[in-house]
């Protein structure tokens, strides 16, 4: 860019990375293959910049990265663009490839992500930080009703993936809204939270129902678009049949409804501002339960359920790993440190969360923030499974089991609180309170 400029400058870079049909789709289960595209997948990346800072956000429309691949993805772009701070956020669509892997769902599709994946997101990055231009921003909110909680109470007690028209959601949908000075727009980017699961195990790639919203953004405002999930970790599609999951028809469906109210959130952003941009990196200390007796963990392999699909493999799997890491003499880990940077923009401050995270979460970091607008990002830069809140834990239900079986020491119950806590002293960084 040559002289550090004082004026936030933006650029932006995209790239197909649409697989080959006839690969794995990664979400449900590890026999489910493509035979059609709907629609082009893609990588969109915005790289901000301001003085002596600067910071690269990209959206990959992918159902989940592995922390290794997300790792791997961030440090060849700040390598190759110089950015201060990356990060990149999946929007979870249950119906492209498999950029992460896990026993129960599928391996990682490696040669898609040598050939496709990495290499075409570097090059968005790298075309976002060659041209950037100085920027205004606009916010823009309003309440959807594109997502509904998915933790379906039964009437024995139990828990199933469905509708649950009294559980809670974070009906917010914000956009963020970027033109030049003489008014030229430059990119909006969507935040919602909700699964990408309206097309339920079909066999078409597509971006799901974010995919429609975002075509009609892009049609509506002149700029490219690009999506961030928030806090869906209990969070479905609304769709008409009842369920969480549907069919190619509900992807547009719903995609419309959500195209509507993103329209709006972006009129709603009339006043564009010269906005600052600050970063703030550290460690997010979260503590870790004592690991399973080798006994016990044997005793309940026995009774598992002889599957290795979905959670019953995932299940399968977390016993033999405690009894491998018994067998070996491995040490206790008390806590999971996590690497963390919080990008604020203005008003707004984007804070990754590697989880699929629950939006009870999400609304309580929102009320403790400085910040006006507080957007949490889901399974962003890596992915550790779900992350529900305390009060759910009792209740049961796959998540809870994914979140009980994330690692040989589990996660604590009040993992919630933590994070919550660990963010916030992150955010003093950026707005330390007066």
């Amino acid at each position: 860019m040559g002289k550090a400029s004082e004026t936030l400058c933006l650029g932006v870079g995209r790239r197909d990375i649409t697989p080959d049909v006839g690969g794995r789709l990664y979400g449900y289960r590890p026999d489910v293959f493509s035979t059609c595209a709907n629609d082009s997948l893609s990588a969109t990346a915005a790289a901000f910049f301001q003085g002596d800072e600067s910071a690269i956000l990209i959206s990959a429309t992918v159902c989940l990265i592995s922390n290794e691949l997300a790792d791997e993805i961030r440090n060849l772009v700040a390598a190759g663009t110089g950015a201060n701070h990356v990060v990149i956020s999946a929007t979870h669509t249950h119906s492209g490839p498999n950029t992460c892997g896990s026993v129960g769902w599928g391996d990682i599709d490696k040669e898609y992500c040598e050939r496709i994946f990495v290499p075409r997101i570097l090059d968005a990055a790298k075309e976002a930080a060659s041209s950037p231009k100085p920027a205004l921003m606009g916010i823009g909110t309003v309440q959807s009703r594109v997502g509904m909680n998915r933790r379906q109470h039964n009437a024995d007690g139990t828990i199933s993936l469905g509708q649950n028209p009294w559980g809670p959601f974070d009906g917010t949908m914000t956009v963020l809204r970027f033109a030049e000075p003489c008014g030229k727009p430059l990119l909006n980017i969507a935040h919602y939270g909700a699964h990408c699961t309206a097309a339920g195990m079909n066999s078409e790639i597509t971006r799901d129902w974010a995919g429609v919203m975002l075509d009609r953004l892009e049609t509506e405002s002149g700029a490219p678009a690009m999506y961030i999930n928030g806090a869906q970790g209990d969070v479905g599609p609304r769709l008409s049949n009842g369920h969480t999951v549907g069919d190619i028809s509900h992807v547009r469906e719903l995609g419309g409804i959500a195209a509507l109210d993103a329209a709006t959130a972006w009129r709603n952003a009339k006043n564009y501002r010269p906005a600052k941009l600050s970063a703030a990196a550290g460690e997010l200390f979260l503590p870790l339960k004592p690991r399973m007796a080798y006994e016990e963990a044997k005793k309940r392999l026995g009774e598992a359920a002889d599957s290795e699909i979905n959670i019953s493999g995932h299940r399968r799997q977390y016993y033999r790993e405690i009894m491998a890491a018994c067998e070996r003499g491995a040490p206790e880990q008390a806590q999971l440190i996590l690497p963390q940077t919080l990008v604020s923009i203005g008003d707004a401050v984007f804070v990754p969360f590697p989880f699929e995270m629950f939006s009870e979460i999400s609304l309580r970091l929102r009320s403790y923030s400085p910040f006006e607008h507080t957007l949490c990002m889901a399974v962003t830069n890596g992915s550790h499974g779900y992350l529900p809140s305390q009060d759910q834990i009792c209740r049961g239900g796959y998540e809870v089991d994914v979140f009980a079986m994330g690692r040989t020491e589990a996660f604590a119950d009040n993992t919630d609180d933590n994070i919550i806590n660990e963010n916030l002293r992150l955010m003093e960084k950026l707005a330390p309170r007066p």
